[in-house]
């Protein structure tokens, strides 16, 4: 029996596996689940057991400076019954100002391995188990019957869904994919925008060289002869150096041009922004790297590069770089990430006016740089063995606090 509630839909279950006093019985708020994938994972779990609720909508952001108090009161109120939260990666973020005022909430279940916006310290201070879904697959081998993700080391091929997401949408922007789509479709049934851009021996610039940066690096390497270049607050050569080799690259001659030099390069971040063709963010947000692309680096691009940000939305400055797209400044951007998601249906960001009247060309995509099928099935899968493990009184995997 299925039972409707709004804005989520409550699901039933059948028999009971122990013996649950309908007093008792925990609720569980499944968030952030807008593809309605969540529910065959969860669907062996009785009804007697637990009471399971699937919000498919999305919560503002709690700390946000544009969210309001009415609406702060709004997200309390609705997580305010349960006993366990399944998140999914950063979509809702928990700040202790939020946790505090759950007091019911006896488990967070998190997927990804990012969870900055998660207060650990608060959670534990308040008893509340916090317990990750790293994507590894469940570990008593019981799975939801789909065909297993096949596991490459990085060195043959393997890649993070993002790393595959980043270069679909640098190869969008080179070749005028959306913009040929776009005025192919359109009301003037349009043939060829603009000339592509070539990839071949243009420089990369890599903001983060952390484990999605340093692949992304390795494809336009291998791919099109890319010169890597590379920043980060405390990025040396040495541990660029050290990448490379993790890569499965050669520290020197991984560019055909210049064999003398590192297959990655540590550069200022004056020069990356100066010098490269393609920046792509790859960066760790946090206070301090909030707003690390502003109007300077923006401003020390070339004409003809594009900026790429498939990390988070905060670490660039919203306003520099809109005022920089607006003017046509470079010649194009692609965002998969945003300051506030899902992107509000007035964002000046949606219009269609870009790539049009001297302005440069933009690429939006709702953060899909890990919404692949795979990733998404399996954290699904992890979360659920980790409830059973918490229902059945036994030591949650992957804890977190």
């Amino acid at each position: 029996m299925v039972q409707q509630a709004t804005p989520a839909r409550i699901w039933s279950w059948a028999t009971c596996a122990r013996s649950i006093t309908s007093q008792s019985i925990p609720s569980m708020a499944i968030l952030d689940d807008y593809l309605d994938i969540a529910k065959p994972h969860f669907s062996h779990i009785p009804a007697t057991q637990l009471s399971i609720s699937a919000f498919h909508d999305s919560l503002p952001a709690f700390n946000h400076p544009r969210t309001s108090d009415s609406t702060r009161r709004a997200i309390v109120d609705r997580l305010k019954p349960f006993t366990v939260i399944s998140s999914m990666r950063e979509r809702t973020s928990f700040p202790g100002e939020l946790l505090r005022e759950l007091p019911n909430l006896k488990l967070l279940l998190a997927t990804g391995t990012q969870f900055e916006t998660f207060d650990l310290a608060a959670a534990t201070e308040l008893g509340i188990r916090v317990a990750a879904a790293p994507g590894r697959g469940r570990t008593d081998g019981k799975t939801s019957g789909r065909p297993a993700r096949p596991k490459l080391d990085i060195k043959k091929g393997g890649s993070h869904p993002t790393t595959q997401h980043a270069w679909a949408l640098i190869l969008a922007l080179a070749r005028n994919v959306a913009v040929d789509d776009a005025a192919m479709k359109g009301p003037a049934k349009a043939w060829q925008s603009q000339l592509a851009i070539g990839l071949t021996g243009t420089t990369l610039g890599v903001v983060g060289l952390g484990r999605l940066g340093a692949a992304v690096a390795r494809v336009g390497s291998l791919a099109w002869g890319m010169r890597v270049v590379c920043w980060s607050e405390n990025l040396t050569q040495e541990k660029a150096n050290r990448k490379a080799e993790e890569m499965g690259l050669p520290v020197y001659g991984g560019n055909p041009l210049d064999p003398n030099a590192p297959t990655f390069t540590a550069v200022s971040k004056d020069e990356l922004f100066t010098t490269a063709d393609v920046v792509s963010m790859h960066y760790v947000l946090s206070e301090r790297s909030r707003g690390i692309v502003g109007a300077k680096e923006l401003a020390q691009m070339k004409q003809s590069a594009l900026l790429v940000n498939t990390s988070r939305g905060p670490l660039i400055d919203d306003v520099a770089l809109y005022d920089a797209l607006d003017d046509g400044r470079i010649r194009g951007a692609a965002l998969d990430v945003f300051d506030i998601e899902p992107l509000p249906a007035d964002s000046p960001w949606r219009s269609t006016k870009w790539g049009t009247q001297g302005r440069s060309n933009l690429i939006i995509t709702p953060h899909m740089g890990y919404v692949e099928d795979g990733i998404m099935h399996t954290w699904y899968e992890e979360t659920a063995e980790n409830l059973e493990r918490w229902l059945r009184g036994e030591t949650l995997l992957h804890s977190l606090n």
